[in-house]
């Protein structure tokens, strides 16, 4: 079993990687928050014209899973980076978003359903 990495290891790790290129000059803000949606839309682009069943199916193969996972890891190297750019403590953030989503989707309401809250009487 690997180990298990925190939040702030993998930060510096794609900090040091970024650094070590000077490429910081071009990870304002804007470009950085870009960048992830692109990269997201890659993770996007492998279901493209599959169905779900073809989609379970390619994830299990070496190339696909390959694919899946190296996607995966840009996304997640872009909101590392935006996260740092930005003083967003992911961690924290997600404990506390965590938070408003109990409040907004209370088991009780919303077990087995896919409704959006407004929706959920």
């Amino acid at each position: 079993m690997k180990k298990e990495e925190s939040v702030a290891a993998l930060t510096r790790m794609v900090l040091a990687f970024r650094d070590a290129r000077n490429w910081a000059q071009f990870h304002g803000l804007r470009h950085l928050m870009v960048s992830l949606n692109l990269e997201a839309a890659e993770v996007l682009e492998l279901s493209q014209w599959k169905t779900d069943a073809e989609m379970e199916a390619f994830a299990q193969t070496p190339a696909g899973h390959a694919a899946l996972a190296d996607e995966c890891a840009d996304v997640l190297a872009y909101l590392l980076l935006l996260a740092d750019r930005a003083q967003i403590d992911l961690a924290a953030a997600l404990r506390a978003k965590l938070k408003k989503n109990e409040k907004k989707y209370p088991v009780v309401k919303s077990y087995g359903r896919k409704e959006k809250y407004d929706a959920l009487g």
